[in-house]
């Protein structure tokens, strides 16, 4: 599976950004997609994941203000964000896993296959 991660940018706080996800040789519907972000200095933690196409999990520090979503036909997860805070500030990535179990979801270790990485930078 190859991922494909878009859509970062500079936002004010309060904005929305919508992040992108495509992956290719592998299909949304089974495996296991989800969002990271790491800031600086920071280690890499659990946004959002869209479990094997069905069940949907957010981190407490976003719930409310971000919505996963994917589109089967096009292979592509999607990552609202809206209300942006200045800590949301960070590298998002998508990963995707055909073999993480739902208790290690929110672990990076549990997760084989990375996109590049989209920044999102949120100013005050």
């Amino acid at each position: 599976v190859q991922l494909q991660a878009s859509g970062g940018g500079l936002v004010q706080a309060g904005g929305s950004l919508r992040l992108s996800c495509s992956a290719s040789g592998g299909t949304v519907s089974r495996n296991t997609m989800a969002w990271f972000r790491q800031a600086p200095g920071k280690e890499r933690e659990f946004v959002a994941a869209f479990w094997r196409g069905s069940s949907i999990y957010y981190a407490d520090s976003v719930k409310g203000r971000a919505t996963i979503s994917g589109d089967l036909a096009k292979s592509t997860v999607y990552l609202q964000m809206n209300s942006l805070k200045p800590e949301d500030t960070a590298v998002y990535y998508c990963a995707a896993s055909r073999t993480i179990i739902m208790s290690a979801m929110t672990d990076p270790a549990g997760y084989r296959y990375w996109g590049q990485g989209t920044l999102v930078t949120v100013s005050s």
